[in-house]
This record gives C-alpha cells, structure tokens and sequence, in this order.
C-alpha cells in the first residue's frame, strides 16, 4: 500500500498485528518494509500493531536524497495524516540509526526504542559530498546486483541466489519462510539502485542528529554471534547511557530479530508503561 506526502513523495508500507498501540519498524539494508510481515503472529500475540515503511528508493518509494533527519520528518508527517499521536519504533541493523534519528529529532512522538544488531556510525567516509559518496559505490553496487538478478520472474532463482548473498547464519534464518516471500523481499530491496545507496553512502559519514538527544527507554539487542552489532553496542551505549544490553546466546544478526519478535514487542510494552 502507498501513502503519499505533502510534497507528492509515495512511500510504499505495510501494517499488521491488532488495533492496538503502534510499533514502528525501520527496516535494515538490503532489505524493506517486508520485515514486519515476519513479526505479524507475535504483534497479534502481544497486542501491538506494527507499521513498517520502505524508505525513500526502496520498491516503489520515490528516490530522494534523504538523510536520517528527513526520513524522521517523513514518519512524522505519515503519523500525522493517519492520527498517530506516539509510537515505539524498532531499528534493524542499518535502520537502527534512522530509528535513532526519529527518537533523536521527535522525542515527544516516541515512547521506548529498540535498536537490533544496529551499526555503529564510524566515520570512515569524510571527502565530497553524499552524492558522491553515492556514486563511487554505484559501479560495484550494479554489479552485485546483476549478479543477484531482482527482475527475474522465477520466485525459486530469485530466491536462491539472493540467500547465496546473505552470510549463512541469516540466510538459515530467511529459509523458514517461503520463496514467493524472499524473492518479493529481494526485488523491493534491490530493483532500484537509490534506497540501496543512500544508505550505504549515509553509513560512514557523520550523521545530522545527535544521538545522545535521544531520552525515552531504549534497549540494544545483540546476537551474540554478531561480531559487528556487538563491538557496536559499546559505541551506543556510551551516548545512550540510559540503554540497556540485551545479548541474545547463539544468535546470529538477522535472527537477533526474526527470532525474537515476541520477547522485543514485550520489552517495549513493558518500556512504554
């Protein structure tokens, strides 16, 4: 389903669950609002609805040179058209920063935070612009993604190969749901190079909000088999001193979430109130 913003933008998202209090989910990369379809039972089961959106250049989004403050201001003003006055909000992996920067921009909009196998921002990245940055990481970009093929009709092929992508651990974890589903997942992530890119450029370069501006409950939820997510909790930990750690044993970064739906929705319940 589309919603279209006061500028003319369409942004492409998804909600399940109950009628419930609203839990926002920003979805990692390569990856989209299909997310939260894998978290639907437990949302139905806790009590929650959730609310995913793909961010700008992901399916049929509309590029836009976002940054972690616009695509907050864009969940903002979707909150607004549909009545939403507070949400919870869950970051994966890369959308852990754009959560924080909703929570970090809107504190009067959010009630507790999860941030799952979220990435650091080490700032490797300093020369040019984001546009630029976009464009030295095009070429290998278009490359890897010929190689995975997003426009092939065939769910199996698709499917298949983009798991073939993924590190084993999450592609076990992907497994469990079927073809039609991972193909459709990979071809929302990958048709368009923009959404992609942007956040790849975004990654390594100082982002525009202040984490430390973030004040409601948040918890940081680690696979303990997630080398990244783990040397990255410190990272947050340290300008969120209000967070907590939750290292979840023998758990691998996409599963930090897939696997773990109903025991996050709790926490931020239980945050919340």
């Amino acid at each position: 389903m589309k919603v279209f913003l006061s500028d003319g933008r369409a942004l492409r998202y998804w909600n399940g669950g109950t009628a419930g209090p609203v839990v926002l989910v920003f979805h990692g990369c390569p990856d989209t609002r299909r997310v939260a379809m894998t978290g639907a039972k437990a949302a139905y089961d806790v009590g929650v609805r959730l609310l995913a959106v793909n961010r700008p250049g992901y399916g049929s989004s509309t590029p836009f040179a976002s940054t972690h403050t616009s695509v907050a201001r864009d969940v903002a003003e979707l909150m607004d058209l549909w009545g939403i006055g507070q949400v919870a909000a869950i970051g994966m992996s890369v959308g852990g920063s754009y959560a924080a920067g909703f929570a970090a921009t809107h504190p009067d909009r959010i009630t507790s935070l999860a941030l799952v196998s979220a990435e650091a921002n080490v700032v490797t990245d300093t020369g040019g612009t984001v546009d630029d940055a976009v464009e030295r990481l095009r070429p290998e970009f278009l490359a890897w993604r010929a190689k995975v093929g997003p426009d092939d009709e065939d769910d199996s092929a698709l499917a298949a190969r983009f798991l073939a992508e993924l590190p084993e651990p999450d592609a076990a974890v992907l497994r469990e749901f079927d073809d039609e589903f991972i193909a459709y997942l990979a071809f929302e992530a990958l048709v368009k190079p923009e959404g992609y890119l942007r956040d790849a450029a975004l990654l390594h370069r100082e982002w525009d909000f202040d984490v430390r501006a973030i004040r409601c409950p948040t918890t940081l939820w680690c696979g303990e088999l997630d080398d990244q997510a783990m040397s990255g909790a410190s990272w947050w930990a340290e300008r969120v001193p209000h967070a907590d750690l939750e290292v979840l044993p023998e758990t691998s970064h996409l599963a930090a979430l897939l696997s773990h739906w109903p025991t996050i929705l709790r926490r931020l319940e239980t945050a919340t109130g």
